[in-house]
Order: structure tokens, then sequence, then C-alpha cells
């Protein structure tokens, strides 16, 4: 009897020693070079440095022969938009034709990368991930055929990057040492205000293994602000002093012309 309760009580050391370990995970420790960026009248727009390292188990590099990517997005607040199509009536006069409106578009949308996108995760990943403008999810408010939705959504994207507030960028992405990453993005003049992220990504062997986000808040500041908070909570006394200032300069101007 005492025999056969050996094996019972080490079956349980055994299965032990022989279960495969989980797993451990590389981590991303990213930051920006400013967390906050004000809007005021001289502003130009802002060159954002992002910059992080990769934190391996044990601090040892991966042995193997597969290389090691980082992406990085900042993407802005998610806005409503109309797009228009416009056609020439009669071969001389531009009209409206048709429109399609998308509900959760982002305003600003920049992506750097080790290198091109395309060679590192397939179609089916980017689009999880939103990574590249082609992957974006735009969310059509309409039930438009996917052709329409096609041609509309290339429009945006190219009208989007004209206004560069839809950037791509491979091989923007620095990284180190195979464990230390940085880039930058450009943040136009004209950008949008409100919450940002910026999201990096750590890609291995056609994967996403890790992935961390930073906020990053772009605000107006001084007059500029004024003004906004005036529009947004006050917009019918806004309004009326917008107009009364417009017929008290054409009045004047008005006056200046007639003297000389």
């Amino acid at each position: 009897m005492r025999r056969g309760w050996l094996p019972l009580l080490l079956a349980p050391l055994l299965m032990g020693q022989s279960a495969p370990r989980p797993t451990v995970k590389p981590v991303l420790v990213p930051d920006v070079s400013q967390r906050d960026i004000e809007i005021q009248y001289s502003f130009t727009g802002a060159n954002l440095l992002l910059f992080g390292a990769i934190l391996y188990p044990q601090g040892r590099l991966p042995n193997d022969d597969k290389p090691t990517d980082i992406v990085v997005v900042v993407k802005g607040p998610t806005q409503s938009i109309l797009v228009r199509e416009k056609d020439k009536l009669g071969g001389l006069i531009w009209v409206n034709a048709s429109r399609l409106r998308y509900r959760s578009a982002p305003s600003f949308y920049a992506i750097a990368s080790s290198k091109p996108i395309e060679q590192m995760l397939d179609a089916r990943t980017r689009a999880i991930y939103e990574l590249g403008v082609s992957s974006l999810q735009l969310s059509p408010a309409s039930n438009a055929p996917l052709t329409e939705q096609d041609r509309f959504a290339r429009g945006l994207v190219e009208l989007k990057a004209r206004s560069g507030l839809y950037v791509e960028a491979p091989g923007a992405v620095e990284i180190t040492d195979g464990v230390l990453y940085r880039a930058r993005v450009q943040i136009p003049a004209r950008v949008p205000v409100g919450r940002f992220t910026a999201e990096t990504f750590l890609i291995r062997d056609g994967r996403v293994l890790a992935a961390a986000t930073r906020d990053i808040e772009i605000r107006k500041s001084g007059f500029e602000r004024f003004v906004a908070r005036s529009a947004d909570r006050h917009a019918i006394l806004y309004g009326l002093v917008a107009v009364a200032l417009s017929v008290l300069f054409g009045w004047a101007a008005g006056q200046i012309a007639r003297r000389f």
C-alpha cells in the first residue's frame, strides 16, 4: 500500500516540471516630448518627439533573426465629417453632386514606422489596430454602395493629406540596439484642439506583441482661447458682436475711402 502512494504523491511535482511556462511578453515604456501643446496667434506648428524603450523579459534580447519593428500613431479626436463631391453643370459651373457623411473620422492621424507597415502586418491585423490611413474605420453614416464609400474615403484621405492632417512616414522610427526608439511627428498649424493619443506598437514576426498609449492635450490659449470659449458658450452674443464689428469696420473703411 505504501508503494502505491508514492507515485500519487510525486505525480503533481512531475506534472509541474513538465508543464510549459507561460510566455512573458516584452513591455513598452513610451513618452512624448510635450504632453500639453498650446495654440496662440503665432503658432506655426509643433515638432513632437516620441521616444521610449523596449523592456524584454529578464533583460535579454531575442536570440533569433526575426526583426523587431516599432509603429507610432498620433491620433486626434474623432469627428463627424461631411464629404461633398462636385461636378460640372453644363461644363461651366461646379455644383455639389453627391455627399457622404462619416460619423467617426479622426481629425488628425499621423503614423511613423521603422519600415513600411505593409511589410510588417497583414491587412486584417492592420484593420484591427487601424495602422495606416487605408485601414482607418471611418464609419459611413449611410448604406451607400461599397464602390461609392471607397471613392469618398479616398477623397477624404486626400483632402486631409493636403492639409497635413493625415500623414504616413515609413522609416521615420529609429531603433537603437534593439531597445531604444525615437520618432518625430510634425503637428501642423491647422491642427484641431482636443485630447490626442500617442500609441506605440511593438511588432515581431507579423504580430503585435505590445502596445502602450500616452495622452496629449492640444488647446488654445490667450486671446484665441477667449474667442473660442465665447463662441462655444455664448453663441448668440458672439454672433451679434461679430456682425456689429463687421458693420463697424465696413463703415469705417467707407469713410476712409471717401476722404482719400
